[in-house]
């Protein structure tokens, strides 16, 4: 806290104004601490920010002094110190170890720290909407005094009902119990309840009856694992197959980290999984388990990251952006599928929140586990070579359950000569109606939506194009549009082709749609549901679809990759992934083996989980490769050890650091200037391997032309610094060339 003896002064990031921290005097009486909002006036106008530093002497200085070029932090020049306007809140937002993890990012990723700061707040939150609100809430007075009027019968029984849950909002109580709010007033008018207009957190969980449940009894592994995350002050990479236990083992770590006073955050990869996970993790830990993600409105959103800085939720479930919560003494960070791309941020700055979390821990001190059956290399490698992190196995799945079977076949063989290949081979279709009359469940994995990946000229050939992407078009059989899943535009099926004129059409290839249409056809008794990103759309679609395949409302769950993983259905005896290769066939990606590894490993490992034998059928073009033979084998350990030698003879990561500078623009020929000049500049870097510059996998996205460098070098650090380097950060978003710097690429697109 500022003292107000001497003046003071703060540094504060001011939302609207990224890239620049301002310095402004504390206001003699205040009480101003590190993190708190605060309102600073900038030409004229007041506007919200943070404050990030507090000094005693005056750290302003001018742009233009040469020890201030090329800071990250650099000011520009003022004529005066200017003081803060007023505190809008005493409770800081930002503690300062997440301070200290901004800057952190800032300068590892290359971002302006205000953007860094910005990734830490929900919109909601970060735009002041959708503040809190007042709503009547009622109690029961307990003992109720012994001078009250009796009850009638029919009152009794609901003073009773909302003594067993509690009380709650007046209007939930209502719907629940099938009464009145006059009713409910009356009770509290006779002193048996109060009725009071009280502040009302939205909360994602309301309305949800979650039973309470215990812990379970750990195997032998089990305890081994959580016994190395108790006494480990480094990172554990948690090594566990498919159904070995992994999120007991979370559940009693962070039970661990509560009887400590602290609190924990427990990541989870795609928004699909977090209904199922908060719902185990909310029958454990009840009401001390907040649930953060894109998904939830913004009220939600508002008032579950206020409950979790105020310190009423101590347990917070999330995807990538969770990693941020303001979780009150931080004890334990879970990062559960370590290895899932969906932890890679796409978007500036370019975080990946598996990396940020094993940082924010080192930073506070805290516990962190990273949880997998198909680590990433990377984790791999610091867990068994470089000893940076812990390594815990879990080789068993509990409860005697073993792993399934796999049969694999191969799809050259599988169609008739002449013909191209079917959805479905005979085994597996076989294995299907033998699931079907068992009264079993099964999954079918396929990562293509919509219906047909290509809309084709059947004269010319010629695939209808994006007119705005170098992407072509995808068909929609459900609504008989063309969709291009880059930009999101869509357009209906032209009735010429525009190349040769030709009416005549045909529909390549193969995606979830078209894989529903032929179900209905092999099997019309099934009931289907399809999981992909056009039947998730609406909100709560995630949790509906997958609550109704729990309640055996659907014989079978269709989906891409949102059903890969995490995923746990007792009666899911039988898997089937269509193409198994479709991940290989990616020319410019170095992980394709590793993906098509996890993807083959992780949905396979969703058959079997209950007392009932599960087997697998993986349909591919290539059975010889050998990650899919290593994927079908459940042998994560000898691919690695082959994958890793190939990426230490080529020098790939994890053997160096990866970046990607994307250069976008208008104009390809002044973007292939640029990448020249770029290449030449970041040559002269001493470390760095800089491939020649060329156009993008993807050259054309969103009427912008895109050009890349791939940067390598063995520390990203010095990569970041290298193309800070190359102009002044205000600049690179500035002009008809923008520069876009992915540090640790993941997607090379």
């Amino acid at each position: 806290m500022a003292a107000m003896d001497t003046p003071m002064y703060a540094q504060v990031a001011i939302e609207q104004v990224p890239g620049r921290l301002f310095t402004y005097a504390v206001p003699e009486g205040a009480e101003v601490r590190v993190g708190q909002s605060v309102t600073v006036p900038w030409r004229r106008v007041y506007h919200r920010g943070y404050v990030i530093a507090l000094s005693a002497e005056c750290p302003y200085v001018p742009k233009a002094a040469p020890e201030a070029q090329g800071d990250l932090f650099g000011e520009a020049p003022a004529p005066r110190i200017k003081a803060i306007e007023r505190v809008e809140d005493p409770l800081p937002y930002f503690s300062e170890g997440t301070i200290r993890l901004l800057r952190w990012m800032a300068e590892y990723y290359d971002v302006g720290f205000t953007l860094a700061l910005r990734s830490a707040l929900p919109a909601p939150v970060r735009e002041g909407r959708s503040q809190a609100r007042e709503r009547y809430v009622v109690a029961p007075v307990l003992p109720p005094p012994p001078h009250l009027p009796p009850l009638s019968k029919r009152q009794k029984a609901l003073y009773e009902d909302i003594v067993r849950v509690d009380g709650g909002l007046l209007a939930r109580l209502c719907e629940e119990f099938s009464t009145t709010a006059p009713t409910i007033r009356r009770l509290a008018k006779m002193g048996y309840l109060t009725c009071e207009r009280k502040e009302a957190p939205r909360s994602p969980l309301a309305g949800r009856r979650v039973l309470p449940s215990q812990p379970l009894p750990l195997t032998a592994s089990q305890a081994e694992a959580l016994g190395v995350i108790l006494r480990e002050e480094r990172p554990v990479l948690l090594f566990g197959v498919t159904g070995s236990g992994k999120t007991e083992v979370y559940m009693q770590a962070i039970a661990a980290t509560l009887e400590e006073g602290r609190g924990a955050i427990v990541l989870v990869p795609e928004i699909s999984l977090t209904p199922q996970t908060v719902s185990r993790f909310a029958a454990r830990f009840g009401g001390q388990v907040a649930l953060l993600h894109s998904a939830l409105s913004d009220g939600e959103r508002h008032d579950e990251w206020h409950r979790i800085r105020r310190g009423q939720a101590r347990v917070v479930v999330g995807p990538r952006s969770a990693v941020f919560a303001p979780v009150r003494r931080l004890g334990l960070i879970i990062v559960d599928e370590e290895h899932d791309t969906g932890y890679k941020q796409d978007e500036s700055p370019r975080y990946s929140a598996r990396d940020v979390a094993v940082m924010r821990a080192h930073i506070e001190h805290a516990r962190c586990v990273l949880g997998s059956a198909t680590p990433s290399l990377e984790s791999w490698r610091n867990a068994t070579e470089l000893g940076k992190y812990a390594l815990a196995r879990m080789p068993d799945r509990v409860g005697g359950a073993e792993l399934p079977s796999v049969t694999l076949i191969d799809l050259r063989e599988a169609g008739k000569p002449g013909e191209p290949s079917p959805i479905f081979s005979e085994p597996l279709i076989d294995a299907l109606k033998g699931c079907l009359a068992r009264g079993e469940q099964a999954i079918l994995f396929l990562n293509r939506r919509g219906y047909a990946p290509t809309y084709q000229c059947a004269a010319c050939g010629e695939p209808i194009t994006c007119e705005h992407c170098a992407a072509k078009l995808t068909y929609h059989a459900k609504d008989d549009t063309l969709r291009c899943h880059l930009c999101g535009r869509w357009r209906r099926p032209p009735a010429k082709c525009p190349t040769c004129g030709a009416p005549l059409f045909r529909p390549l290839g193969v995606g979830t749609q078209r894989v529903e249409q032929a179900l209905g056809k092999i099997l019309p008794q099934a009931r289907v549901i399809r999981m992909d990103a056009d039947s998730t759309g609406r909100r709560h679609s995630h949790d509906e679809l997958l609550s109704a395949f729990r309640a055996k409302e659907a014989d079978i769950l269709l989906g891409t990759q949102m059903i890969a993983k995490g995923l746990d259905f007792p009666n899911v005896t039988l898997v089937g992934i269509l193409s198994a290769d479709r991940s290989l066939n990616i020319a410019y990606d170095f992980r394709a083996a590793e993906r098509t590894f996890q993807l083959i490993a992780q949905v396979s490992g969703r058959a079997g989980r209950g007392v009932l034998p599960g087997q697998v059928f993986v349909q591919t073009f290539q059975p010889e490769h050998p990650a899919i033979r290593a994927a079908c084998a459940c042998d994560y350990e000898r691919f690695a050890a082959d994958e890793l030698a190939l990426r230490r003879a080529q020098g790939l990561p994890p053997f160096s650091r990866l970046a990607c500078l994307t250069l976008t623009g208008p104009d390809p020929a002044a973007l292939e200037r640029a990448a020249g000049e770029a290449a030449r500049a970041l040559a002269r870097t001493p470390g760095l391997e800089t491939l020649p510059p060329m156009p993008a996998p993807l050259e054309r996205k969103d009427d912008l032309w895109r050009w890349q460098l791939l940067i390598k070098a063995p520390s990203s650090l010095r990569i970041a610094r290298a193309c800070h380097a190359l102009r002044p950060p205000d600049a690179r978003t500035e002009g008809p060339v923008k520069a876009l710097l992915d540090i640790d690429a993941v997607f090379l697109a």
